[in-house]
């Protein structure tokens, strides 16, 4: 932790602190979490709290008051009112900006509702630019009941193959003693790569159901390119990749260790996605006791 602390001291975000110590950020959370400090017992003066909410919004400069709140309590212990939380935050301008969107008069058809990890799967694409190769495509594969990121590929090119990789990665970490007859069904828009003749094949031979989303139902995937809006927030927007591989290392750095492992998901009462699940497996296990 003091090592943290003096890289803080030194201008770095914890995020960048962590990493240069070669320690995971779940690490010092949870070693943070053990120690007894008096000023997380809810005596931080606004000044105090203000300057954590900074450190915060320099690294999720795109986080509301609601969700700086939750990290201040779940991940660093510290006891402080989400109203006072709002309040500082709209008295040093460090509030997010909200767009207003008019209400939709057209009914909207309903989505599935995943009752269990591993039930409904959402896959979908994004792109953006690293300036010394040009377009890259990244396709995500989420758990719509735990919002865990359970498979993903990042390429140079948006073939079937791409996604099926994503797929792949997937199934190998959640149903490694193999998918068919467990119940999964697959949700994508009707694009070329979910529809295209060789993925819907391997798909029908794995025994995976897929569902297609309209053109009149855009809430259909609304989990997954809600989970693909947060990646670009809390990754892409903000870096500016040299490489491939720097893109590489660090989309799969925020996945793995920020975003399923620590990030405070407002759908999950600001639990993580393996915090959720967890807490589920265990729920599931003392009704089978």
């Amino acid at each position: 932790i003091e090592a943290v602390e003096m890289l803080k001291e030194a201008g770095y975000t914890i995020k960048d602190a962590c990493y240069t110590l070669g320690i995971s950020r779940s690490s010092y959370y949870s070693a943070k979490e053990v120690r007894v400090i008096e000023w997380a017992r809810g005596d931080l003066k606004d000044g105090e709290v203000v300057m954590r909410i900074k450190d915060i919004k320099a690294e999720h400069p795109f986080w509301g008051y609601r969700r700086v709140s939750a990290w201040l309590k779940h991940r660093e212990g510290i006891k402080v009112n989400h109203k006072r939380v709002q309040r500082l935050m709209k008295e040093h301008s460090l509030l997010a900006t909200q767009r207003t969107y008019k209400a939709k008069r057209t009914p909207q058809r309903s989505k599935p509702r995943a009752e269990r990890p591993r039930q409904y799967w959402g896959i979908d694409m994004t792109k953006f630019i690293i300036n010394s190769i040009g377009w890259v495509y990244l396709v995500i594969v989420l758990d719509w009941y735990t919002k865990k990121i359970v498979g993903w590929n990042l390429s140079l090119r948006s073939r079937a193959t791409e996604w099926k990789e994503a797929i792949d990665m997937a199934i190998l970490r959640e149903f490694p003693e193999g998918v068919r007859g467990k119940g999964l069904n697959l949700i994508s828009d009707n694009g070329s790569q979910p529809t295209a003749t060789s993925f819907m094949r391997d798909m029908a031979t794995l025994g995976i159901e897929q569902i297609f989303t309209s053109y009149d139902n855009p809430k259909g995937n609304a989990d997954t390119e809600r989970a693909m809006r947060t990646i670009k927030e809390e990754i892409i927007w903000l870096n500016e990749f040299s490489s491939f591989e720097e893109a590489k290392e660090k989309i799969e750095r925020w996945i793995e260790e920020d975003y399923n492992k620590l990030y405070v998901h407002s759908q999950l009462n600001y639990m993580s996605p393996e915090e959720f699940e967890a807490r589920y497996e265990e729920e599931r296990i003392k009704k089978g006791a």
